[in-house]
């Protein structure tokens, strides 16, 4: 298993992002994440390489809708679509088919 992951709502929101905690490190990362959505037609519109190193946003259009990509200095990816639960969830249901993702359950109490 390479990428652990979170389905959570964000911090005091009713949005759902998915939280890469575990793996994206990795620098093959982004690629086994797209290659992962295929199915979707992902196309990275803007890559915004942020004032840190290491951080990244990816504004990406897809089949089910627009979603962001960061990853942080700490090493945590997050996938972020505004407005666009089903998208979310979509990439959630392929996630979970994939073998290098596992999904770690978390209380959706401890976000609020």
């Amino acid at each position: 298993m390479k990428y652990k992951y979170h389905l959570r709502p964000g911090y005091k929101s009713q949005d759902l992002l998915i939280e890469i905690f575990y793996g994206a490190e990795n620098e093959d990362f982004f690629t086994d994440f797209f290659n992962s959505i295929s199915d979707i037609n992902p196309v990275v519109d803007k890559i915004n390489d942020l004032w840190l190193n290491n951080d990244y946003l990816l504004d990406v259009t897809s089949d089910i809708g627009s979603f962001s990509l960061s990853k942080d200095i700490w090493d945590l990816a997050f996938i972020m679509s505004e407005n666009n639960p089903e998208c979310i969830n979509k990439i959630n249901s392929i996630l979970l088919q994939d073998e290098n993702f596992q999904k770690i359950e978390v209380n959706f109490e401890d976000y609020k």
